[in-house]
C-alpha cells in the first residue's frame, strides 16, 4: 500500500489561510499537479476550493464546516416545514376535486 497518501477514512481539515494560499498559488501555476502533491491535498480539491472562492468571495469563503449558521438554518427549517404543509394541502385539494368531479351528476 502507499504510504504516502492519507488512508480513506482519514479527515484532514484546513485553514481558511492554507486554502486562500493554494488558490493564490493555483492561479499562479501551470502544473495543478505538482501543487497537488506539494501541498498533500488532491488536484480536485484545488480547483473546488478555487470556486467556492470565486463564487462567495474571500469574506464568506472557507467559514466553517459547510454547516449554516443557526439563523439561516432555523429559517430553512421553517420554510421546509411549510413547504411540506403546502405539498399537503395541495394534495387534499387534489383528492377532493376529483371527489367532487365524480358526485356530479
Amino acid at each position: 500500500m502507499d504510504k504516502t497518501k492519507p488512508a480513506p477514512t482519514e479527515r484532514r481539515e484546513f485553514t481558511k489561510a492554507f486554502k486562500q494560499e493554494a488558490v493564490t498559488r493555483l492561479k499562479a501555476t501551470d502544473n495543478a499537479t505538482a501543487l497537488a502533491l506539494e501541498l498533500g491535498v488532491r488536484r480536485n480539491v484545488l480547483y473546488k476550493w478555487a470556486e467556492t472562492l470565486e463564487k462567495a468571495g474571500a469574506e464568506k469563503a472557507f467559514n466553517g464546516p459547510g454547516r449554516p449558521l443557526a439563523q439561516d438554518e432555523d429559517e430553512l427549517t421553517r420554510l421546509r416545514r411549510e413547504n411540506e404543509r403546502l405539498k399537503m394541502e395541495n394534495t387534499i385539494l387534489k383528492k377532493a376535486d376529483a371527489y367532487f368531479a365524480k358526485r356530479k351528476p
